[in-house]
């Protein structure tokens, strides 16, 4: 019987008696598939974000605020001349100089005047021997006259003869004829004598305008013609005037942004030369006409007042105010975006914000464009991260990397 319980006791299986041992195997074997889900999980997601390229939205202050729409262009001369002979011929004087303020109706230049002044002298000539020639007719046709009375009373009396009548008549009307004809001869030649003068005139070059001389372009002994002489050394010009109370401001707009300007509609203008200097003005007019080369539209725009220090063709920065908003007193921060953070999806433009790692859609309301910035009047807050490069495909709540 002692031999059977021995048998009995070595087939009994030997468990593990210790406190947990099994739960731990049990957990281990629950916690594998956990972790591998998750692993997957977390590579699935990774692998389906989209790499993108972010920037904060940038805050200036000290700007002009209330801009709705930025553009450039230069200070350009409403009334401007490149003032040149009316006659071809050699300068013999050029009284100008570069800066020099002149009147209207200055002399700038003068040419060699020796033809015209030979030619006006024969014409003066010619006109003096009319005048002599018309002052003889008229001595003769008076005395032709007195003859003529003579002759008619010897006629009447028998005395003379009916021939002779008719001959002194004859002179009469003779000497008459020539009497007309002597005044036309002097009416011509003093028509000859003013040609002359006018010729004589166009040697001296005046000034079509005040102003001031922003160019000077021919020395003495040069020759000068209005027309161009193709290859030769004959100037076209001999300086350049400007009237300075003519400046005003050409900007290029983009046609997009065009129904933002407004006729009167006030400009803040910074010189480049001068970019701590801001400069009212407004908008005088809009030409009416695009440029389908470039898809802009040119604005004129004038200086509420003129400086000895504006001058032309000066680059200068403008920005169209929104004149509800210049009723105002203290300027407004302004916050830029890049040009390339900006959609347009529908009639909305957007941009998409980085939240964590998914982006969210934003549409927004834009300003002023200047050169590859863009104004946001609302839609943003200061320093948020925007989407400048991702894919086209990008949505509401798309998972991103941003680099």
């Amino acid at each position: 019987m002692a031999d059977k319980n021995e048998l009995l006791k070595e087939l009994r299986i030997e468990r593990d008696t210790r406190p947990g041992g099994a739960g731990r195997w049990l957990w281990a074997l629950l916690l594998v598939p956990l972790a591998l889900a998750a692993g997957g999980w977390w590579w699935w997601g990774t692998a389906r974000a989209a790499a993108v390229r972010t920037v904060p939205v940038e805050e200036i202050r000290g700007a002009a605020g209330g801009a709705v729409l930025n553009a450039s262009g230069y200070v350009t001369a409403r009334r401007q001349a490149t003032v040149s002979a009316k006659v071809t011929g050699k300068i013999v004087e050029v009284l100008i100089e570069e800066g020099m303020e002149v009147r209207n109706g200055q002399v700038v230049a003068r040419l060699d005047d020796a033809t015209p002044g030979v030619n006006l002298a024969l014409s003066e000539a010619q006109l003096a021997a009319a005048r002599q020639a018309l002052a003889e007719t008229r001595v003769r046709l008076a005395e032709a006259k007195l003859t003529l009375e003579r002759t008619q009373g010897l006629a009447a009396a028998g005395v003379s003869s009916q021939a002779e009548l008719d001959k002194a008549q004859a002179e009469v009307d003779s000497l008459a004829a020539r009497l007309a004809l002597g005044q036309e001869e002097v009416a011509v030649a003093e028509r000859v004598v003013a040609v002359r003068q006018r010729e004589l005139d166009d040697t001296v070059v005046r000034a079509p305008f005040a102003g001031v001389v922003v160019s000077k372009d021919a020395q003495p002994g040069e020759m000068v013609s209005p027309i161009s002489a193709g290859g030769g050394f004959t100037r076209t010009g001999i300086c350049t005037i400007v009237d300075m109370d003519s400046l005003e401001i050409e900007v290029d707009v983009n046609e997009s942004y065009i129904a933002r300007v407004k006729p009167r509609q006030p400009v803040e203008a910074v010189l480049d030369a001068y970019p701590d200097w801001r400069l009212p003005a407004h908008v005088i007019t809009t030409i009416p006409s695009a440029d389908r080369q470039k898809a802009t539209v040119k604005v004129r725009i004038g200086f509420e007042r003129l400086d000895p220090r504006i001058l032309p063709d000066m680059g200068v920065k403008v920005s169209f105010l929104d004149p509800e908003w210049t009723a105002t007193s203290a300027p407004r921060p302004r916050l830029v975006v890049p040009r390339a953070a900006v959609r347009r999806e529908g009639d909305e433009d957007v941009v998409y914000v980085v939240r964590q790692d998914r982006v969210e859609r934003r549409p927004v309301r834009l300003g002023a464009a200047d050169g590859n910035r863009v104004d946001v009047l609302a839609g943003l807050a200061a320093g948020e991260q925007v989407v400048v490069e991702g894919p086209p495909t990008l949505a509401e709540g798309d998972r991103v990397t941003p680099r």
